[in-house]
């Protein structure tokens, strides 16, 4: 079959009110070259290689496993080259980025001849809610819904002049143990104030309007229950409205807090000054600013 690779950019979803709704595709990758092998292999380099390279409890290996035995085609070993720049566990779709990779392997190699749209329903239902694997599938700001088996989804391009910062603590967070911390129901002041909200962040998405940013990422639904275990986030949220930040939320479940930057270069640096000094007293963070991925995922055959 030769080589078959694979392009998938991190993601941030959630995107404050928009829970389970609305993602972005951000400017970091994770590529894997794979081809038929006698055996499963890795080589692993970038974030978490150590982890990216393990046979055992590998959300790639095992979901390609399990795709493939469902649909009763033969499990054909993979010799798999990786290079993650998304880390795990840290709210930028690294398990939406992997159940992906591994529909679109099992679709190459098990021969299921399964659309573009059918990977990322299946991706979508491992996941439990289709916007990281919208978003990395699709690329740009995606909102997307699930009627069933399929994906509705509408995406745009963010406005060219904005730029994403993500700040990340050491240590990752599972998603199970963010999921457990939210309530079974809400009042309807909470769910009306969501619903103005997450409307009012497709338009300011679509119409380039920053100054609707701040309101439009504003959150009752998920964002006040996890600042317990997300503790960056009651400290950048404030930000929100200066320094040329136009909108702050967690990213994904969290732990990384997602800044939303008006984008020139002398902001930039503020805002990043900004906040090492706001931060200056708390365990160490990771701080980088990247961009609005405008591909979603790709797929070469060999």
């Amino acid at each position: 079959m030769g080589v078959f690779r694979l392009r998938l950019p991190a993601t941030s979803a959630n995107l404050g009110a928009a829970f389970d709704t609305a993602a972005v595709a951000l400017g970091f990758h994770l590529t894997i070259e794979a081809e038929a092998a006698e055996r499963f292999s890795i080589a692993a380099t970038g974030r978490n290689a150590d982890l990216c390279s393990r046979l055992d409890d590998n959300l790639i290996l095992e979901t390609y496993r399990d795709l493939l035995k469902r649909e009763g085609r033969a499990v054909v070993p993979l010799a798999l080259r990786m290079d993650n720049q998304i880390p795990l566990g840290m709210g930028c779709g690294s398990s939406a980025a992997g159940r992906l990779a591994a529909v679109a392997l099992a679709t190459h190699f098990g021969g299921l001849g399964w659309t573009g749209d059918r990977i990322l329903a299946e991706a979508c239902e491992l996941e439990g809610h289709p916007d990281n694997a919208a978003a990395c599938w699709l690329g740009g700001m995606v909102v997307a819904a699930c009627e069933g088996g399929v994906v509705h989804s509408a995406r745009v391009e963010p406005p060219a002049g904005w730029r994403p910062m993500i700040v990340s603590p050491s240590d990752p967070l599972a998603t199970s143990h963010a999921r457990a911390v939210l309530p079974d129901q809400y009042s309807r002041a909470d769910a009306v104030a969501n619903i103005q909200a997450a409307s009012l962040l497709g338009l300011a998405f679509a119409q380039g309007r920053g100054d609707l940013l701040r309101v439009a990422m504003a959150d009752r639904i998920h964002q006040p229950y996890r600042e317990e275990i997300c503790s960056l986030l009651p400290l950048l949220l404030p930000l929100a409205g200066s320094h040329g930040i136009l909108g702050v939320a967690l990213s994904g479940a969290g732990p990384s807090v997602l800044l939303i930057l008006s984008g020139e270069e002398d902001g930039i640096a503020e805002v990043t000054m900004a906040v090492k000094d706001l931060l200056k007293d708390e365990p160490p963070v990771e701080i980088f600013v990247t961009t609005f991925e405008t591909q979603g995922g790709q797929a070469f055959p060999g």
